[in-house]
């Protein structure tokens, strides 16, 4: 069940008529319709009212007085109650209230009787007591409305009650004062009864003047009655009626020539009021002349929204003038926005200019004169031309430059910039600040700002960028990438663009461009991040970002390049100096590859390895990058093995060109070895003291080194860069520095062994010695004496120079010696018993003193020779102990001989 409506609160709570009163209370209704009632102090006010919601109403109040209630009536509550009363009063409208209804003034009479202020004294009434109002500023607490529900307080108005006066204005007025201004009211009414009385006394004069004047009159009419009649205006009427007649031919007179007058008037007025008309073909071309466009547009229209539709000949004439001055307007503007250079907002204005002027002159009689489709496009085609043509002027300049010679300078001073970089960099700033205003004077078209009456282009414009971009990737890559496929890409573009040359070919190799690819590649990358704020399609921006891709490469590559050449002069630094703790014998070349390696991968880090805005990782997993990247390497690292080989066979005219004397035949030189085992702890030695032998050894040693462990620890320095590492590069570098220890280890083992080899003969059979002829002994004979020395010398000089090379080099020496002592044995004829005792003995003190670095051949080469010599009976023991003799007398040299790792 709907409850009944309960008004419990009003705002304002009294007012006059028409108060905006806000009601609130409770189940005022769920919608507006809901409201069928609301009455205020009995008056209805539902006309007025605004529903707001269930608990809040709006209305006026309307024509009531007095308090009452607030009810409100609803479809389902019916009628309601309400616990707030408002009050509606009256409102006295005095001279300084505003009022919405016209209040009749009058003017305010003084007490003295029968006069008339000359001014009004002012609204603002004397108190008829005579009394003062101080004490009575604070409002009488109870209302006097509901005291005197009839009565007023003005003295002005009918209702007028004393009472109220008194409450009002005296409440606080003492009853004696009260007393007191009754006496002065009274005095002053008495006054003014006497005021009149004592006025007729002091004007009597006057009074009698005037009844005689009156007097006088009466007779005289009453005469002339007698003597002209009763109807005396006759004549009179007659003369005036003729007076009449001759002023209306007066004022016909005047009224013609005031026509002509107005005439002449109308005339000058309107050709001043239509100066702008008649002044409009020199106002238009002389706005023209100063370029200002947009008024000439604003006056062309104003002019056709005036007179468009005008019949008047001197206006039509006026009209066909401007036309004619509009239609070469047009053709001035459609000559500028093809002029350049000139600014893209000047160029919008004059197309928007141009547009405009081509349809407010659309059906006039020289519009079908001149017929522009689309300025917006021609204006296009106009800055694409301008650009291509800076791109090619700015090839005839500086290829024509590098043409004369005038680029020399900067191949041989690097502090001068070389005309290719400059070229590169007026190229880059060409396309940043041409291209944009290209680009936004196209998407002004084709986003309406700029359309005209034909249809946009969006294929050709497109075609447009691409060219342009093309181009000036183009123009780069033939002046920056001196390479082959670099001219193939050219010369595809020069089928598509006509007249697009290319680099002089006779330009030296570019070389002296490496440093400054940074350089350019920075400037492109500038340019690249201009084409990308603008917005431009991917199509676009890829043409840019494969060039750049293609200069990262190439700028990678040449850097590598770069730090190969460096590789290849590394022999002219080689110290000899034996610095690396790692491996024994390996010299310092190694480190300076490293740091030279390093240096070129931070500068390729820097330069062009790191991506930038929407540019990809330029060495992915199978990529062109990686592919280059490892090239370049392997070259760099087989750069290096052909630098250990320079080394090893550079032999100066000092060195011997063959091993020098071991022992008495071919010792080793005795200063030599003083000088080298002095110098063992520095591993040091100046280049006219190292032999080359030792030189040999050293790069037998940067062999291994570099294929153990330096090649291998490359590849950390690709991971430090998050690199992918070469493998392959590494891998075969290692293949090829194995091939050149091989061919290093035969060279020097070829050099040690033929000389040792060649004196074993010699010595064995020195002072005619024979076989068959030996004599009981228990010495070693002098060739073995002398081979084991031998063997030993070459083991001393390497072991100074690196240990891990010993049994690399001692093994094939040895197996030449066993070899040699095989062919011997088996060569000799006879022997008696001593003397295959005394071969017995000399082939197992040999075999036994190298047996550490005797592989499987060398050993079937002493079995063999032992073999050659025929057995003795008996001769067992004498001969273990005749070798445990022997092998006790030298065992320094089989203690050397017997260290298994050095």
């Amino acid at each position: 069940m709907v409850k009944s409506p309960v008004v419990t609160g009003i705002s304002p709570k009294e007012g006059p008529p028409g108060t905006r009163v806000t009601i609130r209370g409770e189940f005022l209704g769920n919608k507006a319709t809901d409201l069928m009632g609301l009455t205020i102090c009995g008056c209805d006010c539902l006309l007025s009212a605004e529903w707001k919601s269930d608990k809040k109403i709006i209305a006026r109040t309307g024509a009531a007085k007095g308090k009452g209630d607030i009810i409100v009536t609803t479809r389902g509550g019916g009628t309601g109650t309400c616990t707030v009363q408002f009050r509606a009063y009256y409102e006295t409208i005095g001279p300084m209230k505003e009022s919405a209804v016209w209040i009749e003034e009058s003017p305010m009479q003084s007490l003295a009787w029968g006069r008339r202020s000359l001014a009004p004294t002012g609204y603002t009434q004397e108190d008829p007591l005579g009394l003062s109002n101080e004490g009575n500023e604070k409002k009488f607490p109870e209302d006097l409305r509901d005291l005197f529900p009839d009565g007023s307080g003005d003295l002005s108005q009918e209702n007028f009650t004393p009472g109220w006066f008194l409450l009002e204005n005296h409440h606080a007025t003492s009853f004696e004062d009260l007393k007191a201004g009754l006496s002065y009211l009274r005095r002053r009414v008495e006054s003014q009864k006497e005021g009149q009385l004592s006025f007729l006394k002091s004007n009597a004069g006057s009074v009698i003047d005037q009844l005689d004047t009156l007097m006088t009159l009466r007779d005289r009419i009453t005469q002339d009655n007698k003597v002209h009649g009763k109807e005396p205006v006759r004549q009179l009427d007659v003369a005036i009626r003729g007076s009449i007649d001759a002023s209306h031919e007066l004022f016909k007179d005047v009224l013609v020539r005031k026509e002509k007058a107005d005439a002449t008037r109308a005339a000058l007025s309107a050709m001043s009021r239509h100066k702008f008309l008649f002044c409009l073909p020199n106002t238009v071309e002389k706005a023209a002349l100063k370029n200002e466009f947009d008024i000439v547009v604003n006056d062309y229209a104003r002019v056709k929204n005036l007179f468009g539709k005008t019949e008047v000949p001197i206006f039509r004439k006026v009209l066909e003038e401007v036309d004619i001055k509009i239609l070469a307007i047009r053709q001035q503007l459609h000559g500028k926005i093809k002029e350049m250079p000139q600014g893209v907002e000047q160029q919008k204005k004059m197309i928007k200019a141009l547009i405009s002027l081509e349809a407010q002159q659309s059906g006039t009689s020289v519009a079908g004169k001149l017929k522009i489709d689309d300025p917006a496009w021609d204006a296009i085609e106009a800055r694409a031309k301008h650009l291509e043509e800076t791109f090619l002027k700015a090839y005839e300049q500086y290829s024509g430059k590098e043409s004369h010679g005038s680029d020399s300078k900067s191949r041989t001073d690097p502090n001068v910039t070389p005309v290719r970089v400059q070229f590169c960099e007026e190229m880059t700033e060409i396309a940043a600040s041409q291209f944009p205003d290209l680009w936004r004077l196209g998407q002004a078209h084709f986003n309406g700002e700029l359309r005209g009456a034909a249809p946009p282009k969006p294929g050709n414009f497109k075609r447009i960028i691409l060219t342009a971009i093309e181009q000036f990737c183009s123009y780069l890559r033939s002046a920056l990438l001196a390479t082959s496929s670099a001219h193939r890409s050219l010369v595809a573009v020069v089928s598509a663009v006509k007249g697009l040359p290319a680099w002089p070919s006779s330009s030296p190799s570019p070389n002296f461009l490496i440093t400054w690819l940074p350089y350019c590649l920075r400037y492109v990358r500038v340019s690249y991040a201009t084409l990308i704020r603008l917005d431009l399609p991917n199509e676009a921006l890829d043409i840019v970002l494969k060039f750049i891709d293609e200069l990262r490469l190439y700028c990678m590559s040449t850097i590598l390049k770069k730090a190969n050449e460096r590789v290849k002069k590394l022999h002219e630094k080689e110290q000899w100096e034996l610095s690396v703790t790692e491996f024994a014998g390996a010299t310092s070349l190694p480190a300076k590859l490293e740091e030279i390696l390093v240096e070129a991968i931070d500068d390729a880090q820097v330069a062009c390895l790191t991506p930038e805005v929407r540019e990809g990782t330029l060495l992915e997993p199978q990529s062109d990058g990686q592919r280059e990247l490892s090239k370049r390497f392997q070259e760099i690292l087989t750069s290096f093995c052909t630098v250990i080989e320079t080394l090893a066979l550079q032999r100066s005219d000092e060195d011997p060109q063959q091993a020098p004397m071991l022992s008495q035949l071919i010792g080793f030189p005795a200063a030599l070895l003083q000088q080298q085992m002095g110098n063992g702890d520095k591993r040091e030695w100046g280049n006219p003291a190292i032999t080359w032998e030792q030189r040999l050894l050293c790069c037998l040693s940067n062999c291994v080194y570099c294929n153990r462990i330096f090649f291998p620890k490359l590849g950390n320095l690709f991971k430090r860069h998050s690199f992918p590492v070469p493998t392959m590069a590494i891998e075969n570098s290692r293949s090829t520095i194995n091939g050149l220890f091989a061919s290093l280890l035969e060279m020097y083992v070829e050099h040690k062994s033929d000389p040792l080899v060649g004196t074993i003969e010699p010595s064995m059979y020195l002072g005619r010695f024979q076989w068959d002829q030996v004599g009981p002994s228990e010495k070693l004979s002098p060739y073995a004496h002398e081979c084991l020395d031998n063997l030993v010398s070459v083991y001393s000089e390497i072991f100074a120079i690196s240990p891990s090379l010993l049994r690399p080099i001692l093994e094939p020496i040895v197996q030449t010696v066993a070899e040699e002592l095989a062919r011997l044995m088996t060569c000799v004829q006879k022997f008696n018993v001593n003397g295959a005792l005394q071969a017995t003995v000399d082939i197992n003190v040999i075999r036994d003193a190298v047996r550490v670095y005797s592989n499987e051949t060398a050993k079937s080469f002493f079995v063999e020779a032992l073999d050659a010599i025929p057995s003795v009976p008996e001769s067992e023991q004498r001969t273990f102990e005749t070798v445990k003799t022997i092998k006790n007398n030298i065992r320094l040299q089989i203690m050397c001989l017997q260290v298994v790792d050095p």
